[in-house]
């Protein structure tokens, strides 16, 4: 086991800007050291930091000599099988297994979790560690920090301010998970402390130039195709101030693409210069549309945009999923968004 570099942690706060009261991180701390079986989940549809948590949590928690089994609806990512640990990450079973612990990292619903909770019997405790500002703080023990840009930087305070196991290939992942919940450290919740930490992942032994060439420089032929294919659909409104495209269903089994393909795409939207608030319309089974948007605008808060759909997230990045036909959905959403813009635009114009 490599030691973590020397220097105290700056203690994270106890509570979030939202008010709602934290467990401690020692208080988990304690809980993972005191039971045995474990089961580690993320939500659905996983993304970097998802599953960076999920296998640095279940790493650190092997090397504690505890039985850990790592889930996810959805399985490991291909792109993300570089990733120390990959292998143990698998969709849930059929039949219901006992744990002690269900650990919920960067889920900000229960429900998220997905097809993992018809696989979970009994369990005795549940921890829910997440920095999303619309996590309502379920389980037993609940850390929610709504001002850290990863999961994974809180899951790094834990670690390394508790006391747990901190080793290369955990640090490889807590890497991955801030990464590309930062955007590669360019968002605007990226703070000196972000940087700090990403610094003593490094010492660990990250490699951080062929990490992220993994990560950003490594795409299949289709995931192009797929961008090529979104852009014919791109369509502007509010005086060019919001972006959107749309996958359908025909459209994505034709060119074979796969849900982790979609990842990042909305970025080119985003990165307009008159754009505020870019969306991603994707159309699901089931009558169902999965919505993503982005804002480079405070005033214009997404998270809650899509909590009127139900959804959440945080307020420059957040999803919904909108029962509908696709151009139904879209219409209706971009409409909402262009009345926003439009009375929030003048307002400050006056």
């Amino acid at each position: 086991m490599i030691e973590a570099p020397t220097g105290t942690p700056a203690p994270p706060p106890a509570a979030t800007s939202t008010g709602r009261q934290n467990s401690t991180l020692a208080e988990i701390a304690a809980a993972l050291r005191d039971r045995q079986r474990f089961v580690v989940v993320s939500h659905l549809r996983p993304d970097g930091d998802a599953l960076g948590c999920t296998l640095a949590m279940g790493l650190s928690l092997r090397a504690l000599g505890k039985d850990v089994t790592l889930w996810n609806e959805d399985g490991m990512l291909d792109k993300l099988t570089f990733l120390p640990g990959s292998e143990l990450v698998s969709p849930p079973p059929a039949q219901p297994q006992d744990f002690d612990v269900l650990v919920a990292l960067d889920t900000a619903t229960h429900s998220r979790l997905g097809t993992p909770l018809k696989s979970i019997g009994k369990v005795e405790l549940t921890i829910n560690i997440d920095h999303h500002v619309s996590n309502p703080g379920y389980g037993d023990l609940a850390y929610i920090d709504a001002d850290s840009p990863a999961t994974g930087q809180i899951l790094y305070e834990l670690l390394a301010g508790q006391g747990l196991p901190l080793d290369e290939a955990i640090a490889t992942n807590l890497f991955a998970a801030i990464s590309t919940d930062t955007g590669s450290f360019q968002y605007s919740q990226t703070t000196a402390r972000t940087y700090e930490i990403a610094a003593r992942l490094v010492a660990l032994g990250v490699e951080v130039g062929e990490i992220s060439r993994l990560l950003y420089d490594s795409y299949p032929l289709r995931r192009l195709e797929l961008l090529r294919s979104l852009l014919n659909t791109l369509k502007l409104t509010a005086e060019r101030r919001a972006a959107s495209f749309a996958l359908s269903q025909h459209t994505a089994r034709t060119l074979g693409v796969i849900p982790e393909d979609n990842e990042g795409l909305i970025d080119h939207l985003r990165a307009i210069d008159t754009v505020l608030v870019a969306v991603f319309f994707e159309e699901l089974d089931g009558g169902l549309v999965r919505v993503s948007m982005r804002s480079k605008d405070a005033r214009f808060d997404v998270s809650a945009i899509c909590g009127r759909y139900g959804g959440g997230g945080h307020k420059l990045a957040a999803g919904a999923r909108i029962r509908g036909e696709l151009g139904e959905v879209e219409a209706r959403v971009m409409a909402h968004i262009h009345e926003e813009i439009v009375l929030k635009s003048h307002g400050a114009d006056r």
